[in-house]
């Protein structure tokens, strides 16, 4: 262990990134949802209103109550990977962080005033120390984001929706905010993936912590280049109806699918914004101010056009086809849909036939989805 002003850090020499801005890691299409979210009609009453609401004291209370505060006496390894992230990314208050019991691998940050850590220890028994300080390095990427206020009010309100279901058009009004708030919370995790990254600095660690997320503790039986074959085949499987069905799939979920976020980092990994990061190359949170709304969202916009342009989802190639204008549409439409088409982009591929061989469903029911995902 080595002395700093943070008191003690790990020996293995990581970069440290003063003053980082969380837009050096934040994805494109987090940013994009953020906007699109706080657009949304009448979310900023909703969300006004639950500031007031929300019992943050009472969630505080409950996990000092019926968790264990993470420190130098309890848990000391966490303590020392909560301070090595924050120092790497220079947070400057350290969150509380709390193990839950819980066999589920999961782990949160919420809070409106301060965020507050939370890890299960089905995680905590899960994964090793590199992989753990991952998972840790993500929960402080959320904090510094400012992710931890979103989140909380997603929980309220889906409890809240639950309440309210037998008032006529009173859920209507709650899940169409709750569906908007899962879908930027499903871009935050891939921003967070990041942080994590840039924490953790092992490429190989942060693979292997959401593999085990997905399989369990049986990396003896997996292997890195298969998992994100499985993402590659999960894109470009099947055919307009397998799309649909990998949105509905989504759709009630929090995180995206692990194997998307793999293949997501893997590329971020080998990417020259990843290395102008390590190598000093940064923004720094004194231009936040300075930052304009419109570049980003033009930036989003930019990325998302590109993503149409490289995907080899069916749906996403047909939305290409729409946007440069190709000709006899309604014929495309039909022949994907039925797995008739024979020209170019018609693409049905191997594994499609059924209907379900691309969706990567693999009884990740809804109900268990987010149970076994890291927040």
């Amino acid at each position: 262990m080595a002395d700093t002003g943070f008191e003690k850090v790990p020996a293995r020499n990581r970069r440290r990134f003063p003053g980082i801005s969380s837009r050096a890691y934040e994805h494109p299409a987090d940013r994009s949802a953020l906007v699109a979210l706080r657009r949304l009609a009448g979310f900023d009453t909703v969300f006004k209103t639950l500031s007031g609401l929300v019992p943050e004291r009472s969630l505080r209370l409950l996990f000092l109550s019926d968790s264990v505060r993470v420190g130098e006496t309890q848990f000391p390894h966490l303590h020392e990977m909560l301070r090595d992230a924050c120092y790497i990314l220079d947070l400057e208050k350290v969150p509380q962080m709390y193990v839950q019991q819980d066999p589920k691998p999961n782990a949160m940050c919420i809070g409106l005033d301060e965020p507050i850590i939370v890890v299960t220890t089905g995680l905590v028994e899960l994964l090793d120390e590199e992989e753990m300080r991952a998972v840790v390095g993500h929960e402080v990427g959320h904090a510094l984001s400012g992710h931890s206020v979103y989140r909380t009010v997603l929980l309220f309100l889906t409890s809240l929706a639950l309440k309210v279901a037998w008032i006529p058009l009173g859920n209507v009004a709650i899940m169409a905010i709750v569906t908007a708030l899962r879908e930027w919370f499903r871009k935050s995790e891939l921003s967070a993936d990041r942080a994590g990254l840039l924490v953790g600095q092992d490429v190989n660690a942060s693979m292997r912590g959401l593999m085990k997320i997905a399989g369990g503790n049986h990396l003896h039986e997996m292997n890195v280049d298969a998992f994100l074959a499985q993402a590659e085949e999960y894109e470009e499987s099947g055919d307009l109806r397998d799309s649909v069905l990998k949105i509905l799939n989504m759709l009630p979920r929090t995180h995206p699918f692990t194997t998307v976020r793999a293949a997501e980092l893997k590329k971020w990994s080998q990417n020259r914004d990843f290395q102008r990061i390590m190598d000093g190359h940064y923004p720094r949170r004194e231009e936040d101010k300075e930052t304009s709304v419109t570049d980003s969202f033009r930036q989003s916009a930019s990325h998302y056009a590109e993503s149409v342009r490289t995907s080899r989802d069916p749906l996403m190639k047909l939305v290409g086809d729409i946007a440069g204008g190709a000709g006899d549409l309604g014929g495309r439409l039909r022949d994907r849909f039925t797995g008739a088409g024979t020209g170019a982009g018609a693409g049905s591929a191997p594994g499609g036939k059924d209907g379900t061989g691309g969706t990567g469903t693999g009884g990740d029911s809804p109900g268990a989805a987010g149970a076994t995902e890291r927040g």
